[in-house]
């Protein structure tokens, strides 16, 4: 037998979670006007060894590299933010009137990593940008979206950890002040802290195998460092966060992972019931020279992102309560002409938004009744020839055992009469109505 591959896994019992994450993303995006954007799985090599940098773990350990037939080196994509900021610049998005731009995506990453709870080599990730204002406001904008998203899916118990690493002059004399801090305590640091070391030193401060080391705690804070424009711009972020009433603390070695960040750089952590130790749900920030990096025009940039797995551990140990798989309506057939006119009466009823199944496996009549149950069918239409001949469907409803008998042609509208009434909510359709 073929098995699925180390790190990747199948969408069954919990497709409910995927599907109800997507549908608040769908919502809560329409609230603060970010619109779809999608990109392929598979880019040029070169996108992200340019966009998220040489050095990064994801590029230099993570990333799956592989020669397409015209010798060509592609990457799956380990993130979202360098595809959309290609797609930006090649679509000459840049050129619309409306500004900023405001995106969001959903879809699946890949990173070679050890598979563990809520990480996989095959993800999905959510994801926002907006491009074209540097003004502190759309920081807060996109992190009050991230977290009204968690909002919606009732989990509450949120912080946002926030951080800046201010502007280019800020991030040298930092990361000036860095290397002379951690320099007499080399030997002390991890391997690939000491290569940090020289390639880019803020990124020590992001190592998690020397996160607990008293080193890592008297580092110089970015704080410190920040030229007055720069400054000015953190201080507006916290002010328009505090007035949004979003709870946050201020995290000094909170730095990202990733090399293009500029300015505001956030995480949103829950509750360590929900994801133990390491609760980082969601994680983001500025990155106002990325858009030009890749060859593009000059353009600042903000955006986050989530690993939906890691919040769907979240919203199971939260309780979040899935709505039960049902149906509107379930036939049940007697014959092969009541067949026929089920398919068609079934095909009218789906038309005009009702949810609908029918037996597909000739079974008697208890086993339909099963299968009705299993569906949790709201209503059971019952027709054979003696229904046929008199153009009528007997119809049972299974939320207070009423039956009656009416006519084919005023099916539709009695169950939409039903269901409407005693303000049943129809979610699946577009009718309102009685809770089943």
């Amino acid at each position: 037998m073929i098995k699925r591959m180390k790190g990747t896994y199948d969408i069954t019992d919990d497709i409910g979670y995927y599907q109800a994450v997507e549908t608040q993303i769908n919502k809560v995006s329409k609230l603060f006007a970010y619109q779809e954007i999608r990109t392929p799985h598979f880019e040029n090599r070169d996108l992200f060894h340019r966009g998220v940098g040489e050095d990064s773990d994801i590029v230099s350990k993570e990333t799956y590299d592989f020669e397409d037939r015209g010798g060509r080196i592609n990457t799956l994509r380990p993130e979202g933010t360098a595809p959309i900021v290609r797609a930006f610049i090649e679509n000459k998005l840049y050129a619309n009137p409306v500004v900023p731009q405001k995106v969001y995506y959903y879809g699946s990453m890949f990173r070679y990593e050890r598979p563990q709870k809520g990480r996989f080599r095959e993800f999905r990730q959510f994801g926002a940008e907006a491009f074209g204002s540097a003004e502190p406001a759309l920081d807060a904008e996109i992190i009050a979206y991230a977290h009204t998203l968690l909002r919606a899916l009732k989990i509450n118990d949120v912080t946002v950890h926030l951080n800046t690493l201010g502007d280019k002059k800020s991030q040298t004399d930092y990361a000036t002040a860095l290397k002379k801090h951690f320099k007499p305590h080399l030997d002390t640091l991890c391997g690939d802290c000491n290569k940090r070391f020289s390639d880019n030193p803020l990124r020590i401060l992001d190592c998690k195998v020397d996160q607990d080391k008293p080193i890592m705690q008297t580092a110089p804070k970015t704080l410190d460092y920040l030229t007055e424009a720069a400054k000015a711009h953190f201080d507006a972020v916290v002010d328009y966060l505090t007035a949004m009433k979003i709870p946050f603390e201020i995290d000094h070695n909170l730095v990202r992972g990733l090399d293009y960040y500029t300015h505001t750089v956030f995480e949103l952590k829950v509750s360590k019931e929900l994801l133990g130790n390491q609760n980082a749900i969601c994680g983001g920030g500025r990155y106002d020279n990325l858009v030009e990096t890749l060859d593009g025009p000059p353009t600042p940039a903000v955006g986050f992102a989530f690993g939906v797995e890691r919040l769907i551990v979240a919203l199971k140990a939260n309780d979040y309560p899935l709505v039960d798989p049902h149906v509107h309506a379930y036939f049940l057939i007697m014959g092969k002409q009541a067949r026929l006119k089920a398919m068609e009466l079934s095909q009218k009823l789906r038309l005009g938004g009702l949810l609908t199944d029918l037996d597909y496996m000739d079974k008697g009549m208890k086993g339909q009744f099963k299968q009705s149950a299993h569906k949790n069918a709201r209503f059971v239409i019952i027709i054979g020839d003696a229904e046929i001949e008199n153009e009528t469907v007997n119809v049972k409803d299974q939320l207070n055992n009423e039956e009656w008998t009416i006519a084919m042609d005023n099916l539709y509208i009695t169950l939409v009469e039903k269901l409407t009434a005693k303000n049943y909510d129809c979610e699946d359709c577009d009718h309102k109505g009685e809770s089943q």
